[in-house]
């Protein structure tokens, strides 16, 4: 089983969406309706200089943005392992604790949102590149996108966008010269209980459209105040374009059971409850914060909530927001890939740390009127030549155990490690599919505690039979499975069986049973022995072909009755009732039978 230390490193997409609009403009007049799969070769002489990372046991998980598969490497660069799907990533990839992965797809083209980091589809696929469970949520009306954040009890939250018509949007108090396209695609959060092997339930969900504020409309029953009003969204902020929010990273904090959200074209970070119920998250009221669905906390962009000016804002089409975990260095605090298009002194990238305000209820602290602080990042990593570090869209971070933050150039395929200090310890070039098609989304650091390749194999049941006539036919099963590391494949045997009776099995061994397989069943069939009166025991042993030491024993009983004709046994077994309870019947038992 793997055991890690797991925190998303989520490389998002962009903000302003030209280039990966392109790209999806490309797949989609291309593909038409067929899903676009990207063949990577595979080439293992591949290896990129690099310096060994600093961390003993340290993995890196990458899925290249125009590729169908997923790869695994390690300390030294070397790729340990890959997976691979019938879809290229959109656009996150998360190791889950099983080998398998989870993965956004670009399942479809969709007519109606075509824009970057559209997917409309999540799969889970195991170490051995089986799809164990897919979702699908795509239709005219709304798409995923992006990222996706599994919780502690195994559910999925999604982002997506929902379309709303012009005259939706203008009803709600949008000003209509902020309708280029004739629509608006606000985002939403779903939460999805994963059902069988295809589909799901949507058992929580929240929508930007019910905290919605704005100043243009008085008719409208949401005109107000925008600067009384940071928990709510001025829907007439930002461009024109119909995607007017594009989310591209989610993250969840179980501690304070809330979600972190990086809201792109806004220039902010968003957290909001997660506590609530479905009816609590559409309105103002309820959850652990008493706030329903509102904004619990904002930073980046405090013109978004009319508390700043242009001189304040500090993120530019950032990507990857995230918690640092607990016993990390910085725990608690916020890390962020600020990708620094359109910065006003000029077009370079870094990486903020910033430290909120919160206390020790989950609660954060705003002055009215003013934005929300900090007023400053806590830590940020720029090239010292800051223009020498631009990557202007997808790209991300992630604080590593030690206190190293990892990067990720999205768009150049480079990954490299720094200190504190700012210095950088570690590179790598992604080279997949190729050396000039290496973009990347997403990146995570896996810390494995334990890695186990060796199988363990486990049987359960017990073979019992009475009163067995001799000759007769009886049936009995067992199961068969391994139990070892989840990338680990056992070849099993029946080494040894009862030497009394007539025996057969289903199967007598097995090859490459993996732990996701399960238990398998084994059924068995014996002709009782000739002897009658007789109990019979013994012992069915199935063993690891690879090592013999690796076993487990089914046990086995049959007994025979003391005669075949069932009006005999029928007698004696009288005959010994009686003679439980009637003493006399004891003496007298040898003459009758």
């Amino acid at each position: 089983m793997i055991k890690f230390n797991q925190h998303c490193f989520k490389g998002q997409a962009k903000t302003v969406h030209i280039l990966e609009g392109i790209l999806i403009c490309v797949l989609f007049f291309s593909s038409c309706v067929v899903t676009p799969v990207v063949s990577t070769p595979i080439d293992d002489t591949v290896k990129p200089d690099s310096t060994p990372l600093l961390i003993n046991n340290s993995y890196i998980l990458f899925s290249p943005m125009l590729s169908t598969t997923t790869y695994l490497i390690n300390q030294d660069t070397t790729v340990i392992h890959r997976w691979e799907s019938n879809y290229i990533p959109r656009c996150s990839v998360y190791l889950l604790e099983d080998g398998s992965i989870l993965r956004p797809a670009y399942v479809s083209a969709n007519p109606v949102f075509i824009c970057g980091g559209v997917g409309g589809g999540v799969e889970i696929i195991d170490w051995y590149s089986q799809v164990l469970w897919q979702f699908e949520y795509t239709t005219s009306n709304y798409c995923l996108h992006h990222d996706v954040e599994i919780l502690p009890n195994g559910n999925i939250l999604m982002i997506a966008w929902e379309r709303k018509s012009a005259s939706e949007a203008i009803a709600a108090g949008r000003n209509p010269d902020l309708l280029a396209f004739g629509e608006l695609w606000p985002d939403h959060i779903i939460e999805v209980q994963p059902t069988g092997q295809e589909g799901g339930t949507i058992v929580w969900e929240w929508h930007i459209w019910d905290h919605l504020i704005q100043d243009y409309d008085p008719i409208r029953p949401n005109y107000g105040v925008v600067s009384d009003h940071p928990e709510l969204i001025n829907l007439n902020y930002g461009d024109a374009d119909a995607d007017w929010n594009h989310v591209n990273s989610i993250d969840y904090n179980e501690k304070l059971d809330q979600i972190l959200l990086s809201v792109h074209d806004f220039g902010e970070i968003w957290v909001i409850d997660h506590s609530t119920t479905t009816t609590e998250a559409a309105g103002h009221s309820g959850g652990l914060y008493g706030r329903g669905g509102d904004i619990l906390y904002r930073w980046g962009n405090p013109q978004a909530y009319r508390a700043g000016t242009p001189a304040q804002q500090q993120f530019y089409s950032q990507h990857d927001a995230q918690w640092i975990p607990e016993d990390y260095p910085g725990a608690g605090h916020i890390l962020v890939f600020n990708n620094g298009l359109f910065r006003p002194d000029g077009w370079y990238s870094s990486v903020d740390e910033i430290v909120p305000p919160i206390d020790s209820t989950g609660n954060y602290f705003l002055t009215p009127g003013e934005a929300y602080e900090p007023t400053a990042p806590f830590w940020k990593y720029t090239a010292q030549n800051p223009q020498d570090f631009y990557a202007g869209f997808t790209s991300g971070c992630q604080r590593l155990p030690d206190g190293n933050t990892l990067i990720c150039d999205g768009p150049a395929g480079r990954l490299f490690e720094v200190t504190p200090e700012k210095v950088i310890v570690w590179e790598y070039t992604n080279p997949y599919p190729y050396p000039l098609n290496n973009g990347l989304f997403t990146v995570r650091f896996y810390e494995i505690e334990e890695q186990s390749t060796e199988p363990d194999l486990d049987c359960e049941g017990s073979l019992s039979w009475t009163n067995i006539k001799t000759g007769e036919t009886v049936e009995g099963n067992f199961t068969i499975k391994n139990i070892g590391g989840s990338n680990s494949l056992l070849d099993w045997e029946i080494s040894v069986y009862p030497s009394w009776g007539t025996w057969s099995f289903t199967k007598r061994e097995g090859y490459n049973l993996t732990p996701n397989a399960g238990s398998i069943i084994i059924d068995v069939t014996v002709i009782a022995p000739n002897e009658r009166n007789t109990e019979f025991f013994g012992e069915i042993r199935i063993q690891n072909i690879a090592d013999t030491d690796d076993f487990d024993v089914v046990p086995v009983y049959l007994r025979t009755p003391k005669y075949n004709n069932i009006i005999l046994q029928n007698v004696y077994i009288c005959s010994l009732q009686l003679a439980s309870r009637y003493p006399i019947f004891r003496v007298l038992l040898p003459f009758f039978i």
